[in-house]
């Protein structure tokens, strides 16, 4: 059974480019080495900039096996240059019963 995932990446300063090439790319090593499902992702940004990406993880140990995995582990390097990573419930648009944010369209079909 498939975990969904909700993952939000604010931009460090200057890094917003380099942050949404991150995001537009990294789903298909992900999907090659079968840690995520073909399910299209969601892909949101807030009223102050943070990504917000909602995709499906194949299972729990596909999530565990991640953790382990170099070429995961490079990616998720590259995350931590050009963002951080922010918990949902400290996101603004989360506080209110119905979120709303801008749509973005980063993802081609798998």
């Amino acid at each position: 059974m498939g975990s969904i995932s909700v993952a939000c990446y604010k931009p460090r300063p200057g890094c917003e480019d380099a942050l949404l090439t991150l995001v537009r790319n990294h789903l298909s090593p992900l999907r090659a080495l079968c840690l995520i499902t073909d399910r299209p992702p969601i892909v949101m940004r807030t009223s102050d900039g943070t990504i917000v990406e909602v995709f499906e993880w194949v299972s729990q140990e596909a999530i565990d096996a991640a953790h382990h995995n170099p070429t995961v582990q490079l990616l998720w390097k590259h995350f931590e240059d050009v963002c951080t990573y922010e918990v949902p419930s400290n996101i603004a648009e989360f506080q209110k019963m119905f979120s709303h944010f801008e749509p973005m369209n980063l993802h081609s079909k798998p």
